[in-house]
């Protein structure tokens, strides 16, 4: 497996936003550093554009301490984290491969995870963002389904909207699953992670 991975859980910036649909990506990267033992702190190998704490995430086969990795939250809108990403893989040396972005997916219904690398970005503009600064597709994805919004709701109004009181209620679980299976591509692959996370359909 890799030596350094970066995961970076995508979201917008500040309270206001925290409990946002957009922001589940980082919802995970905090049950992450949970799991690290680690904090975020601002971090000057992203020219001030993101919070990130490091540590060893898992286990590998046969019991030796996972990979390093470094976890971390842009401080930037959405639509501008390629920056964040790009200048803290640069940093680390860490290739497009080894980069592991987590984000919503309003083309998976909620409670679901599908997980892939490379292809496109489905409208998401954080991925596209990414995808211009770091010159390639080929990063791993960990999509986090957030479901389509009802009626003829606007998806950019949705996806701005807090969880509603069943979805938070749920919430947790779904965290945990996305985090297993980032932690799982780290540890055992993404052929391993795909086939016990990724939702079928």
């Amino acid at each position: 497996m890799a030596d350094r991975w970066l995961v970076v859980g995508l979201g917008n910036p500040g309270t206001r936003y925290a409990g946002n649909r957009h922001n589940v990506g980082q919802m995970v990267l905090d049950e992450l550093a949970r799991r690290v033992g680690t904090t975020f702190a601002a971090h000057k190998g992203s020219h001030g554009l993101a919070l990130a704490g490091e540590g060893r995430l898992g286990t590998l086969p046969g019991g030796a301490p996972g990979p390093r990795v470094v976890l971390a939250k842009p401080t930037s809108y959405m639509n501008t984290s390629g920056g964040a990403v790009s200048a803290l893989a640069k940093y680390y040396d860490v290739a497009p491969e080894n980069v592991v972005m987590v984000h919503d997916e309003l083309d998976i219904p909620f409670g679901d995870l599908k997980l892939k690398i490379g292809g496109g970005e489905g409208g998401h503009n954080g991925l596209r963002d990414t995808t211009k600064a770091l010159g390639t597709k080929d990063y791993v994805r960990v999509r986090v389904g957030v479901g389509r919004p009802p009626g003829r709701m606007d998806p950019a109004d949705y996806v701005l909207k807090d969880f509603s009181p069943a979805e938070k209620k749920e919430l947790p679980f779904l965290l945990d699953d996305a985090a297993d299976a980032v932690e799982m591509v780290l540890t055992q692959g993404l052929l391993a992670a795909q086939g016990k996370f990724h939702t079928k359909g």
